[in-house]
């Protein structure tokens, strides 16, 4: 979609089809919320089976634990102190930006670890608020979490999901028989106060995370081997680009372990199946002064919109350093096999970020401005829709007919009865249905349908409703190979 603002015709086609918009409009909205629709639910849910599908193949193992944490288990981790970000205020108009965007949007890259640093920053960049021109002066640390009470304790609402996963190590280790490497996956809420929350689902205060914590013996390094023989684009922490395979990266000491580029692998494998273009994905190295607190090594899976970068999911080497602290600040035994302490690798993913950028790798315009989503057929919130050719003449109801036995094989169809035949095909070619099929006349006299695939817009005819109806898995009836045969003539 050369052009045009992928973002803004992503946030725009959301809100209008269903698939998210800002939460709590009635009442001016807040900034940094929104809701998912229904097609949006339906979209989020099949992303995250696919997630579980990738890990609980290897092996992996789940939990659910509580948003709400405890002062200590994140004073522990280190976030009561670490979790902030550098942010300026504009003094005339009052808009609070992020220091890091500021300092990037005027070319720089250098990110100020400590108040000294980014006052000196400032001081020497001139930097102007993008609203009224006025120079941006004094910054200032701004803490990242959201605090509250439970009784007398202070709890914070948790800005990942992985400490509730480190504080049950021994239990789960225990549940795993003693034995590592141990994959524990958990899927949730993760609340992140952003100083400057926009772009839709990019950048919330409370999103949606799929992190995986793979606890392993701190000096094994070749527990896991990459698979895949295509080669990848990374760039590394000294903005070299490389074309390579994983397992050559891991030769080559690109990535720092096989375990590591394993799990890069497995994130990639994941945005490739959900639709997200090859050609859009690269993995980007952490540099040193962009490093987590308790990270010691990081890739960035990225996403290319319009002519900038997103990171969807990042895979890090937590070291020990998350054991080691709950184990020095809570005096628990939380060591294996006497006092050894775990290493743990952790592929972190965004979902909202992933929903977006599938949605924004799929969208595609045909030469009559139509716009439609080419999502994969397993990925479609809708598979198939039923479309009686019109309402009269007992088309109506022999579409109705048919519609419920679809839904005993394939839930998620829908039935569209408003507006012309060809209306109807491009609202459901914008919200990704792969296929529909047509009830007409030819159905009252010979029970035969036309089935349209989305992305080719060609037919098959004449296709016998028993061999529909009658066929256990939608997706999966051989009727539908036919269009593979024609897209490929």
């Amino acid at each position: 979609m050369n052009g045009v603002d992928e973002l803004e015709v992503m946030i725009e086609l959301s809100k209008r089809r269903g698939f998210f918009w800002p939460s709590f409009s009635i009442y001016g909205g807040s900034a940094g919320f929104n809701d998912y629709g229904p097609l949006g639910s339906i979209l989020k849910s099949r992303i995250y089976q696919e997630w579980k599908n990738e890990f609980t193949r290897i092996g992996a193992i789940e939990i659910d634990s509580p948003n709400l944490t405890p002062e200590a288990v994140l004073k522990a981790s280190g976030h009561v102190d670490k979790f902030i970000d550098m942010a300026i205020t504009c003094s005339k108009c009052k808009t609070r930006y992020k220091l890091e965007n500021v300092i990037e949007s005027n070319g720089g890259s250098k990110i100020p670890e400590t108040l000294e640093e980014a006052k000196a920053i400032v001081e020497n960049g001139n930097f102007k608020c993008q609203k009224c021109g006025t120079v941006l002066t004094d910054p200032y640390e701004f803490h990242l979490m959201f605090e509250t009470r439970s009784g007398n304790e202070t709890m914070y609402l948790r800005p990942e999901t992985a400490q509730g996963i480190f504080v049950n190590f021994k239990l789960l280790l225990n549940y795993n028989r003693g034995k590592l490497p141990m994959i524990v996956i958990q899927q949730g809420k993760g609340f992140r106060n952003e100083i400057s929350p926009r772009q839709g689902i990019i950048r919330q205060k409370e999103f949606n995370m799929a992190e995986a914590e793979v606890f392993l013996e701190p000096d094994s390094q070749d527990n896991f081997i990459p698979r895949d023989e295509n080669q990848i684009t990374l760039h590394d922490m000294y903005s070299r680009e490389h074309k390579i395979t994983l397992l050559n990266a891991v030769k080559s000491h690109i990535i720092g372990s096989n375990d590591h580029a394993f799990f890069m692998e497995t994130v990639y494998r994941l945005a490739i199946k959900i639709g997200i273009s090859k050609e859009r994905l690269r993995f980007r190295q952490h540099r040193k002064d962009e490093l987590a607190h308790y990270s010691k090594e990081c890739w960035d899976l990225e996403v290319r919109i319009n002519d900038s970068w997103l990171e969807i999911a990042g895979i890090a080497d937590r070291g020990t350093y998350d054991l080691s602290r709950h184990i020095r600040e809570s005096g628990q035994n939380m060591f294996y096999e006497g006092e050894k302490i775990a290493r743990v690798l952790e592929p972190s993913i965004g979902m909202d970020r992933m929903i977006a950028a599938a949605i924004i790798s799929n969208m595609k315009k045909r030469e009559n401005e139509y716009s439609y989503l080419t999502f994969p057929s397993e990925m479609a919130p809708y598979r198939v829709a039923i479309l009686p050719l019109q309402k009269k003449d007992g088309l109506l109801e022999k579409a109705k007919e048919i519609f419920a036995k679809i839904q005993e094989i394939e839930p998620y169809s829908v039935f569209d009865e408003s507006g012309a035949i060809g209306r109807r095909y491009a609202r459901q070619d914008e919200i990704g249905t792969p296929f529909c099929i047509t009830v007409d006349y030819d159905t009252l006299e010979r029970d035969v349908v036309t089935i349209r695939e989305r992305n080719s817009m060609k037919q098959i005819r004449e296709v016998k409703v028993d061999t529909i109806v009658n066929y256990p898995v939608f997706l999966k009836n051989p009727v539908l190979d036919e269009f593979k045969k024609m897209n490929l003539n």
